[in-house]
């Protein structure tokens, strides 16, 4: 298969997550070595940023999170390209070497532009259009398996897992729309079986997750 042209420069961990990314992008990728940013890789990431726009790639754990996070506050307005954690799995180890040419791929076509919002952080309050009542409304939080369907939706949207403050804070930093929250939610099989009925008996797909039980 043709590998994926990408213009923009991609940001990943290590060497062997740039080998993996190689063999399905025509593409500049940059390796960060670590989660210790140098101040001089740092101007230079600022520097990529403004003039060829940046693809952060990180490792869906963590640290991976942790370091888009740290790349995002300094780089607002760059890419993200998230794959599930379900499928970087190797070798008893997480991250984007362990994962297959065709969920980088997808990961690749699936790419979220982050915008300002308010300079909201994960742990501050929000002022997008979702809220922690959308959350709770579909059982992201609150709920038994509450962790388990947040990590499935955010597969669906290509946002990756989050805590519920994570979560909501990429639902609407990541420009997720009305419309693809509500073909999220229905492709997770999250429905009322009546209007008025508490979260925790909504049926879904989110038991067909493997990983064990995630705690907030």
């Amino acid at each position: 298969m043709e590998r994926l042209k990408i213009e923009e420069i991609i940001v990943v961990e290590g060497i062997h997550d740039k080998q993996a990314v190689l063999r399905v992008a025509d593409a500049d990728i940059w390796v960060l070595g670590g989660d210790r940013i140098s101040h001089r890789l740092m101007a230079e990431l600022t520097r990529a940023a403004s003039k060829r726009g940046l693809i952060i790639m990180t490792d869906p754990d963590g640290p991976g999170e942790r370091i888009r996070r740290r790349l995002e506050a300094v780089l607002p307005g760059s890419q993200h390209a998230f794959v599930a954690k379900s499928k970087a799995l190797g070798d008893g180890a997480v991250g984007i070497e362990h994962a297959s040419d065709d969920a980088i791929r997808a990961a690749l076509k699936q790419v979220k532009r982050s915008r300002p919002i308010s300079n909201a952080a994960p742990s501050t309050a929000f002022a997008g259009q979702f809220t922690t009542a959308d959350l709770v409304d579909a059982g992201l939080v609150g709920s038994t398996d509450a962790a388990n369907r947040r990590q499935l939706v955010g597969e669906i949207l290509g946002i990756g897992y989050g805590n519920a403050k994570a979560f909501l804070y990429k639902l609407n930093a990541l420009g997720v729309e009305r419309a693809e929250w509500e073909h999220a939610l229905a492709t997770a099989g999250l429905q009322r079986s009546s209007v008025g009925e508490s979260p925790s008996i909504w049926k879904s797909k989110s038991a067909s997750v493997k990983e064990g039980p995630r705690h907030e």
